[in-house]
């Protein structure tokens, strides 16, 4: 399942931001750059969500189910920092931030 789910978020994040451009985003800018990050990773987050939904629809197999739990657009720099601390040494820099929040999404709410 988790093979899966890493090549659908490779195949649909072929221009998604890796690991390490999320981090030199952030150093970039000493005022905003934190913005940025919190700004991708809510955007990143529900493209993740609406891919997975995209692909449910078309008759795969659910990974991700709210079931009436709240998911809020300020949670998503936490699902993302805790993924890699979690799996830390599993994720490399090169690998796409989408990747790390569906498999985060699907850890904390699996069907």
């Amino acid at each position: 399942m988790g093979l899966l789910l890493a090549l659908i978020c490779v195949a649909q994040a072929a221009s998604a931001m890796s690991i390490r451009e999320l981090r030199a985003l952030e150093k970039s800018d000493k005022k905003q750059g934190e913005n940025y990050v919190r700004y991708y990773l809510v955007g990143a987050m529900e493209g993740a969500l609406e891919a997975h939904a995209h692909g449910v629809r078309n008759g795969a197999k659910p990974a991700i189910c709210l079931n009436g739990r709240r998911l809020e657009p300020r949670m998503a720099q936490s699902l993302y920092d805790t993924e890699l601390q979690r799996n830390e040494g599993v994720y490399e820099a090169d690998m796409p931030v989408s990747l790390v929040l569906t498999n985060a999404l699907s850890t904390v709410y699996p069907c």
